[in-house]
């Protein structure tokens, strides 16, 4: 066969992914939008739960207070008129059905809400395969694109940078899911949510005006934090003093915004004269500071953090190193270890070195070294 037959082929495929990915990809904002509606729909059926049971529980004490004033009449006959009796048995027997048919109310919104949160796990279980389904058909679409040029020497390519290209694509697929969800999540629900307490704000000034200044500032602080949530989604896409100040700086102003809102101190330690680097360079080195920092946050328990970064003509290194409960490095990582295969990834796509030392309740060291030989001029 020759290539471009093959190349043509190849073209199909991709052409058969890419239809497939657009289609994956609306299920999955259809399933998105679906679990936005039930979500509304369950906290409805909740406010009218919740408003029924308050129903139920009157009606509760009215009946009884019913079939005790029914028990009185019905001792001392001799005391009231027959119309008296009457009136107490239709109020005691009124009661009783009003009572049955709140109770039945109560029953059917119970098993309403249980079947829309039930609908709710299997919307939000679908969209989240088929967002899977979207990276995975990314990923492969990555590489059969990169292959249309000269499929054999990307074949022959491939072969040695299989893992490595494999790691970088998936992580872009990954970032680009991350950021959408977060923004979908986030800002997106948040300003829905904004929306029907603007709304609720409309109806309190005409039927409880007292309450709608404590509505309204309740609303402000919710607004105040979603802005907050939004610029950190900005801030994760790439931080800008990273452009402004150069790595070093960046790093720095992190680690001290990560010590404030933590309490965990970081001793920072800048080895050799502050330069600029590439691109790449400088983005990976602060992605891989970062992460260590929010592992340690999550996993270490540590009380305390050294960071020392060391920049010479051939290398920049550093080391992170904490005082936390540490782990076995001899068992292999689970597939929750996202953290540290996103450190050695962002490593190997520099060529550089990554070592990484633990011991149970003895801390955690981690170095890496990033060989600069390419950017000397």
């Amino acid at each position: 066969m020759k290539t471009p037959q093959l190349d043509q082929i190849l073209q199909n495929a991709v052409d058969v992914l890419e239809d497939s990915k657009e289609q994956i990809f609306e299920i999955a904002e259809e399933a998105r939008e679906e679990c936005l509606r039930l979500e509304q729909e369950l906290t409805e059926i909740k406010r009218q739960t919740i408003r029924i049971i308050e129903e139920v529980d009157a009606c509760e004490k009215e009946e009884k207070r019913a079939r005790l004033n029914l028990l009185k009449v019905n001792r001392d006959t001799n005391k009231y008129s027959e119309q008296e009796m009457k009136e107490a048995y239709d109020a005691a027997y009124e009661l009783q059905v009003k009572l049955a048919l709140l109770r039945d109310r109560e029953i059917q919104l119970k098993r309403k809400r249980h079947e829309v949160e039930l609908r709710h796990v299997n919307m939000q279980q679908t969209a989240e395969k088929a967002e899977k389904l979207v990276t995975q058909v990314g990923v492969a679409m990555s590489y059969l694109t990169s292959s249309l040029q000269n499929i054999w020497e990307e074949i022959e390519k491939l072969q040695q940078q299989q893992q490595v290209g494999f790691a970088i694509i998936k992580a872009q697929e990954e970032e680009r899911r991350r950021v959408a969800r977060g923004i979908h999540d986030g800002p997106a629900q948040s300003l829905a949510n904004v929306v029907l307490r603007a709304e609720y704000c409309e109806q309190l000034i005409d039927k409880k005006p007292a309450e709608l200044k404590k509505e309204l500032t309740d609303l402000k602080i919710f607004a105040r934090a979603n802005l907050e949530h939004l610029r950190k989604i900005i801030f994760d896409l790439r931080p800008m003093n990273l452009d402004e100040f150069g790595l070093i700086t960046a790093i720095e102003s992190y680690v001290l915004d990560f010590e404030i809102k933590n309490q965990i101190p970081v001793e920072i330690t800048i080895i050799g004269d502050q330069r600029t680097f590439n691109s790449a360079t400088e983005v990976a080195v602060f992605r891989i500071i970062q992460e260590a920092l929010n592992n340690i946050l999550k996993h270490s328990q540590a009380t305390q953090v050294e960071i020392i970064i060391e920049t010479t003509s051939l290398a920049l290194a550093f080391s992170i190193r904490d005082n936390g409960v540490g782990f076995d490095i001899t068992e292999p990582l689970d597939n929750e270890c996202f953290g540290l295969k996103g450190m050695k990834e962002w490593v190997s796509f520099l060529k550089g070195s990554f070592k990484i030392n633990s011991n149970p309740k003895e801390g955690t060291i981690i170095n890496v070294k990033i060989p600069l030989e390419e950017e000397r001029r």
